[in-house]
């Protein structure tokens, strides 16, 4: 795969996450409004999102592994090996795209972090009952986008 898909691949991966912070701020706004109607929808659409991510972070991953053979990397460079591994100006547009995307899932982090407090606060929903569980689901572990691979 060419370093120019690999940068589209990544691209996308950034809008998704964009995406999924506005969702995440959306899904939370329903949730301390204490109208439930939409937050059946909202968490959905998150959702969705998320698996779109994983989608598109297997595609990122089968790319970094193809072209990884031809720069003499290991089979799973990170986007920061694969960054300095090549000549500019790639070795810039892959470092841009893992600040990029290091700054996104630390504001991703951030929100999911948050997101839950307010509405226990409002006694709107009781986050720490079973209720919950279901109406937001526990995305933490999903959420771990600042990892290794960057």
């Amino acid at each position: 795969m060419s370093l120019s898909e690999i940068s589209n691949i990544l691209w996308r991966e950034r809008r998704l996450l964009e995406l999924l912070a506005f969702k995440l701020e959306e899904e939370h706004l329903v949730l301390t409004s204490g109208r439930r109607r939409w937050l059946a929808r909202a968490s959905g659409e998150v959702d969705a999102i998320i698996e779109e991510i994983k989608h598109v972070r297997l595609e990122r991953a089968i790319g970094m592994a193809d072209s990884s053979e031809a720069l003499g990397l290991s089979d799973t460079p990170t986007l920061r090996e694969l960054a300095s591994s090549v000549p500019p100006p790639w070795d810039g547009i892959l470092s841009e795209h893992g600040r990029a995307l290091r700054t996104l899932s630390l504001e991703i982090e951030s929100i999911t972090r948050v997101g839950r407090a307010p509405a226990a606060a409002l006694g709107e929903i009781d986050i720490a009952g079973e209720d919950a569980i279901g109406l937001v689901p526990d995305r933490s572990l999903v959420l771990r986008l600042v990892d290794d691979e960057l």
